[in-house]
């Protein structure tokens, strides 16, 4: 063990790294028990007692400490908006300063209601496991809102000799605030003005649409414990530990030598020439985004590598770089990617039957990028086709063998009933650990470190948004709006297929405006009663709302994929998003004809999962 540091700066600091422990370590457990599960079953005939159930709630302190990490590491997802980046440095000091204040009360006042939930299931008695009582475990909610709403008003204050006094004010604040307008209706509209500017200036994703929830339920006059229940129920869902795992596993491979492994087959199995290098190139990307759970970190993993063998084969370099950073746009529709999994959660449709869902379509969204992107258009003297060698294809399939069997490892324990998903989630995780740390002896005790510390920020993040935005969705549908929502539109546009036209273009808009785990918990919900009210299957529905939302990694402001393509490839902002143009519409074009062929999402799923 490392010696303490010297100064309270130092010790401060040290103590602030505190907080991803309990998370890493519901994360390593959430490994271990599904795999100890699978194994225990035919060995002794049975399972492990409460298993699933331990595995749910320790999914709740992932999500709490792990969007506590997040916050220290500035990765809470935001709209993208550059107004805090206008004026002069002190005019946008001050803007930082006010979205982080305004998170900080937030946090505060969840953290009031994440009490209230607290007392009332201690009073409940009920218990979780082994003699533990939920409402320890729940007991994560208010603290770890507390603790975010802290780092949060450390970082409002800046460096003022007062900050840690105006750190615990600003969460305090907010707490007294829900304390004492607990069932006392206040009007709406100012909440709503500040949050609108809350959001503009940077404020986190998660606390705008938690905030919004908050003002919601106050203005009625309802109890604002469920909004923390509404975050606890949707954490500790059956399903929802298979994100963190697929996950992990995503990023096992993205830091190790499994990227460069793949990229290599994928060029051999298509040929070195312009035609097989773009081939290859779109359906690794889009493979690899699917694993890693974010296109950016795809661009990072493989931009290095697959824009130099673009450029031998023949492409101009812009062109190369709008097909990689395009590309790793569309890994959503494909297993076991993060957002896949998000929509079977919330829509509440099995994950093996989404896995399958996407399959077709996403073959269809990358041939539709690479034929209307123009990206197999021929140039020059070099654009010549090279058939794939037989010996070299053999050779980078024996060395990458260990990689191309994850999807199988992934799906095949779902589809073919072995696993649940949780355990097939977590027998991917440990396969990836064990292979690259094992076989290839590649991840360190300190690459592994960052693994995991890469993945409870991520998941913390994501997952403190689907609960705010769960909180939301819940009061908005008890409100009745969705049924509003059918009726309206079904007055307004009576043919399913203008419908299909308009969904397409309303959810293209949105993905340009929205943070895409938040559109799929705010939106999936209002939507999905209107799409089945024209004869949508959810299946369907769901592969057309992730098609159309991954034009949003190419859009500004929240098009995640520029700022990652322009940070690796070094090109201004305005030259990769010029790049992408083409990909935009073919992404549309794809998502359309994926809304009008129903086939392609649910024949697969209807011909393997057939009772």
């Amino acid at each position: 063990m490392p010696l303490p540091p010297r100064g309270w700066a130092q010790g401060l600091a040290r103590l602030a790294m505190l907080d991803s422990w309990p998370a890493v370590v519901a994360l390593v457990l959430m490994v271990v028990i599904p795999v100890a599960e699978m194994l225990a079953r035919p060995a002794l005939g049975r399972g492990i007692e409460n298993a699933p159930v331990v595995v749910q709630h320790l999914g709740l302190l992932l999500a709490m400490f792990g969007a506590l990490a997040a916050a220290r590491s500035s990765h809470l997802a935001t709209l993208g908006s550059s107004l805090d980046r206008l004026g002069s440095a002190t005019t946008q000091a001050r803007m930082r300063a006010f979205a982080a204040g305004g998170a900080a009360g937030v946090c505060g006042m969840l953290a009031q209601a994440g009490g209230q939930l607290v007392l009332a299931e201690r009073e409940a008695a009920q218990m979780l496991a082994y003699g533990v009582p939920i409402w320890w475990v729940q007991l994560s909610l208010p603290v770890g809102f507390a603790l975010l709403g802290l780092r949060l008003g450390l970082r409002a204050a800046g460096g003022r000799a007062w900050r840690p006094l105006l750190a615990l004010l600003l969460p305090m604040a907010g707490w007294l605030a829900a304390a004492w307008g607990e069932g006392r209706p206040w009007p709406l509209w100012p909440a709503l003005l500040g949050l609108l500017a809350l959001l503009l200036v940077g404020a986190p994703v998660f606390a705008v649409l938690g905030g919004l929830a908050l003002a919601l339920f106050w203005s009625e006059g309802l109890p604002l414990a469920s909004i923390a229940l509404s975050h606890y129920q949707i954490t500790v869902n059956a399903s929802l530990p298979a994100l963190p795992l697929f996950t992990l596993a995503g990023l096992v491979f993205a830091h190790t030598g499994a990227a460069a492994r793949l990229g290599e087959l994928f060029v051999q199995l298509f040929g070195s020439g312009l035609r097989g290098t773009a081939v290859a190139a779109a359906l690794l990307c889009s493979a690899f985004t699917a694993f890693t759970g974010g296109s950016g970190v795809t661009i990072l993993a493989l931009g290095g590598l697959l824009l130099p063998l673009l450029r031998q084969a023949g492409y101009p370099e812009q062109r190369g770089i709008g097909l990689v950073t395009s590309a790793s746009a569309l890994g959503v529709l494909l297993a076991p990617s993060v957002p896949l999994i998000m929509y079977a959660v919330i829509a509440r449709v099995p994950i093996e039957a989404m896995f399958l869902a996407g399959v077709l379509p996403a073959l269809l969204m990358v041939a539709c990028l690479l034929l209307l992107g123009g990206y197999l258009r021929q140039e020059g003297a070099r654009a010549v086709t090279a058939l794939p060698a037989k010996r070299r294809v053999i050779a980078a399939l024996w060395a990458g063998k260990w990689e191309a069997l994850a999807p199988l490892v992934a799906i095949g324990a779902m589809v073919s009933g072995l696993g649940t998903p949780t355990e097939s989630a977590a027998l991917t995780a440990a396969y990836a650990l064990l292979t690259q740390s094992l076989v290839h002896r590649e991840l360190s005790a300190a690459l592994l470190w960052r693994c995991l510390q890469e993945c409870v920020q991520l998941i913390g993040g994501v997952m403190v948004i689907l609960g705010m935005a769960l909180a939301l969705t819940n009061f908005l549908v008890d409100a009745g709006i969705p049924e509003r929502a059918v009726d309206w539109v079904q007055a307004a546009i009576p043919n399913r297929y203008l419908f299909l036209l308009a969904l397409c273009a309303f959810l293209f808009v949105a993905a340009a405006l929205m943070e895409i785990f938040a559109a799929i918990a705010v939106l999936v919900p209002l939507l999905l009663p209107l799409a089945r009210s024209y004869g949508l299957e959810p299946l369907h529905f769901g592969i057309i709302f992730l098609a159309a939302m991954e034009a949003g990694f190419l859009c500004p402001p929240a098009g995640m994929n520029l700022y990652f393509a322009s940070a690796m490839f070094g090109k201004p902002i305005r030259d990769v998003a010029r790049a992408v143009l083409p990909a935009m519409l073919a992404i549309f074009v794809g998502t359309v004809i994926i809304a009008m062929w129903p086939a392609l999402s649910t024949a697969l799923p209807g011909w393997l999962l057939r009772p």
